[in-house]
């Protein structure tokens, strides 16, 4: 008897095993920001892409209502079940056993049998039962598993899943739910099986979630995992296509991206073809659970998010700052900031921020570029650049150690300018630009799929009519560029043009000034790379 329990245990282990083995662990990678290696030089960090760990975000979520006193209870009214319209309980917000306030939709299961949030019934009948449940989070999150609704009552017969992205100021579906769609909202009933990876970003209606009454189907999806298996496979083994498809493509990973999402009750389940006026008291709301899960987005700079004032803030590392990590510190300003990359797989490029080069009197220590290793690296505390000897007058001379020309093999010549303490790369080629040649030139665009030191990383091709798809009613033209309607602009017309914001405008006005010292440096630099063809190694 023994032996046969323990093979019954065994074999449900191995199916247990079996089936989470298919099921990895959905963006697991990238749980480091920098490791510490040792060459013949000395101590060296090797920075990489890095990303927060996956977390149930219903933990730090703002929940709101709208209209405000949709909640039952005030004053307390009778709810009677679906399927038996005799059976019938009591909703009453001064008692607690009766009380079902919005935050039961995501505590802990602690009062015996459950807790779940209700709305009033449809005693208003035929003006309709309508509630908005928004839920905000005051940070930027990438979603990573399905967003998963569960109903004490019955599934609503019509529902809008919608997104933000700019903390509820504007909002965009996510999905339709009906009984009927083409009735409900004038839409063609889809499934998320029946996308491909070129229409993985339609928003579809589905009916699957909103049949009448069923005791046992009271759960809605949103198919987060389903749309990630278009790049990555059914079981999601190939992990590498899913994070460069949302690493070249923007649109695609701005969809699994949001800072509020919006649930949309628009009519409750009714069971019937027609509403029993007799019987409002069977017709309502009510949900028990919805869970969402999530990571800070921090643009691939930090591993951490932590709560402060009830706002959640990414704990940046690669020299930048801001709430996603979105701006380089000061000081660390020495090319523009950009997000990391998920590429090459495994470790990613970090896109550090390196010191600025204005920086005259305090010389900043050189970024040192290792072999075949995908990130800038800072040298060991006990190595530094060139001393620089302050004079009134400027001076421009070869570098003094041909490894601080590090050009990502896009140039072999460099130049040390003293006065700026920092050396410069010279005549970049394959189309790129910049101290290291670290830039694309202007009309080129970064190839995130190629490492910085490969010839093609600067490319042409900024959009298509398949994934990288000219926003907001943008025209892509010759691949080249996106031509955008006057109110919007980005590579993809992504941003709204600040033509219609005077504010913005002015703000963006007053960031734009540049001060004279600055200036005169800048101009001083370009006087002196002039001369840099006298200085060949």
């Amino acid at each position: 008897m023994y032996l046969s329990r323990f093979l019954s245990l065994h074999a449900l282990w191995v199916t247990v095993s079996s089936v989470m083995q298919h099921y990895p662990s959905v963006w697991g990678h990238y749980d480091e920001c920098k490791t510490q290696i040792y060459i013949e030089d000395g101590k060296f960090w090797d920075y990489t892409a890095c990303q927060p760990e996956a977390i149930d975000m219903m933990r730090y979520v703002k929940v709101n209502l709208d209209p405000s006193d949709i909640t039952c209870g005030n004053p307390p009214e009778t709810v009677c079940g679906m399927g038996n319209p005799y059976m019938c309980n009591e909703c009453d917000a001064a008692i607690d056993e009766l009380a079902h306030p919005p935050e039961l939709m995501f505590d802990v299961e602690g009062r015996h049998p459950y807790t779940f949030w209700q709305s009033t019934t449809w005693k208003d009948y035929p003006k309709p039962l309508q509630v908005n449940i928004t839920l905000s989070w005051n940070k930027t999150i990438e979603l990573t598993d399905n967003i998963v609704i569960t109903f004490e009552s019955s599934r609503p017969d019509q529902m809008i899943l919608e997104k933000s992205l700019d903390y509820g100021r504007t909002w965009q579906p996510y999905q339709y739910y009906a009984t009927d769609c083409l009735n409900a909202f004038n839409m063609e009933p889809k499934a998320v099986r029946d996308l491909s990876q070129h229409t993985v970003l339609e928003i579809i209606c589905t009916e699957e979630y909103s049949t009448g009454y069923m005791a046992n189907s009271k759960i809605i999806h949103f198919e987060i995992k389903d749309r990630f298996a278009f790049f990555a496979g059914p079981r999601l083994h190939n992990m590498a296509s899913l994070y460069g498809q949302l690493d070249t493509t923007k649109n695609l990973r701005d969809f699994f991206t949001v800072t509020d999402l919006r649930i949309r009750l628009l009519r409750p389940a009714v069971g019937d073809v027609y509403v029993d006026p007799a019987h409002l008291t069977r017709y309502f709301y009510a949900i028990s659970d919805i869970k969402v899960v999530g990571r800070c987005k921090c643009n691939l700079h930090a591993t951490g998010c932590r709560e402060e004032n009830k706002k959640l803030l990414c704990e940046c590392e690669h020299n930048t700052t801001g709430p996603d990590c979105g701006k380089c510190k000061k000081n660390y300003q020495g090319r523009p900031w950009s997000p990391g990359s998920y590429l090459p797989i495994p470790k990613g490029t970090a896109n550090i921020c390196i010191p600025s080069i204005s920086s005259i009197g305090n010389p900043p220590k050189f970024d040192r570029i290792l072999p075949n290793i995908s990130s800038l690296g800072v040298s060991n505390p006990n190595q530094v650049g060139p001393k620089l000897a302050l004079s009134t007058v400027s001076s421009v001379q070869v570098a003094n150690h041909k490894r601080d020309c590090e050009c990502f093999r896009h140039s072999n010549r460099c130049t040390y300018i003293e006065l700026l303490s920092t050396v410069v790369c010279v005549s970049c080629k394959h189309k790129t630009r910049g101290q290291h040649c670290e830039l694309c030139r202007l009309g080129y665009f970064r190839n995130a799929s190629a490492e910085l030191d490969d010839e093609n990383v600067c490319i042409a091709n900024v959009c298509d009519n398949e994934l990288q798809i000219c926003q907001n009613g943008g025209t892509c033209l010759n691949n080249i560029r996106c031509q955008c309607p006057s109110q919007y602009t980005g590579v993809l017309c992504e941003k709204l043009s600040c033509e219609k914001d005077s504010k913005s405008c002015s703000q963006d006005s007053k960031n734009g000034a540049i001060s004279l010292q600055p200036m005169v440096l800048l101009l001083l630099l370009v006087a002196l790379l002039g001369l840099s063809e006298l200085f060949v190694f």
